[in-house]
C-alpha cells in the first residue's frame, strides 16, 4: 500500500493542503491498483530551506479551484453579466462551438448564440477535474432548457463543455451539444 508524504514550506492554507493530499492520492490510485483506504498521504512542513543558493521560507500562492472558475464564468456568462465573465478570461482565450464554429471574444459568441435560440439556460449535472501539466482541464455536463427564435420552448438537451484553465484564467472553451438535432426536429 503506498504511503506518500509531501514537505511543504509554512503558510498553506489547510484547504490547500487539503486539495493537494487528495488529488496526490487519486493519481497514485489512477497508477496503482490499490484501494482508497490503502492509499496514505500526509504533508509535513518546514520552516526554511535552502535551494540554488537562496533560503526560502514561505510557499507559492495556490491556484484557485478550477472548476470553481468555470462555475463562476458560466454564471456570469448565463446572466449576462459579459464584464464579470470576460474578468475569468485569459487575453489568448479562444473558444469552438458545435460546428466547429471558432470564436474569440464573449460579444461574437453573443451574436453567434442569438441566429439559433432566443433564450438559454444550463442544467449542471456534474463538474470534473484533469490535470495536465500547468493546465486544468475542467468538463462540465447536462441538460440545456431555453426558448427557440419562433417561441416554443425546449428543455433537456444534452451538453458537454470541456475548459482549460491556467494560472487561474480560462484559456479555451469547447461546447458539444444537441440543440442542432433537437432545433431540426
Amino acid at each position: 500500500m503506498p504511503v506518500v508524504s509531501i514537505t511543504l514550506l509554512p503558510g498553506y492554507a489547510p484547504d490547500t493542503q487539503h486539495r493537494m493530499v487528495n488529488r496526490v492520492a487519486q493519481a497514485v490510485r489512477s497508477v496503482i491498483d490499490t484501494p482508497e483506504a490503502g492509499t496514505t498521504v500526509f504533508v509535513n512542513e518546514v520552516s526554511t530551506y535552502r535551494r540554488d543558493g537562496k533560503v526560502f521560507s514561505g510557499g507559492r500562492a495556490a491556484h484557485p479551484v478550477a472548476s470553481e472558475v468555470v462555475q463562476s464564468f458560466l454564471q456570469a456568462l448565463q446572466e449576462r453579466d459579459l464584464q464579470k465573465a470576460q474578468s475569468f478570461l485569459h487575453t489568448n482565450f479562444g473558444m469552438c462551438f458545435p460546428g466547429g464554429v471558432k470564436m474569440h471574444t464573449l460579444p461574437e459568441m453573443i451574436n453567434w448564440a442569438k441566429q439559433r435560440y432566443s433564450a438559454i439556460h444550463k442544467n449542471y449535472e456534474q463538474f470534473e477535474e484533469s490535470w495536465q501539466g500547468d493546465v486544468t482541464v475542467v468538463f462540465c455536463h447536462g441538460t440545456l432548457q431555453g426558448t427557440w427564435l419562433h417561441g416554443a420552448p425546449f428543455e433537456g438537451i444534452r451538453f458537454i463543455d470541456r475548459m482549460e484553465v491556467r494560472d487561474g484564467l480560462i484559456t479555451r472553451q469547447d461546447v458539444w451539444n444537441d440543440l442542432a438535432e433537437h432545433r431540426q426536429a
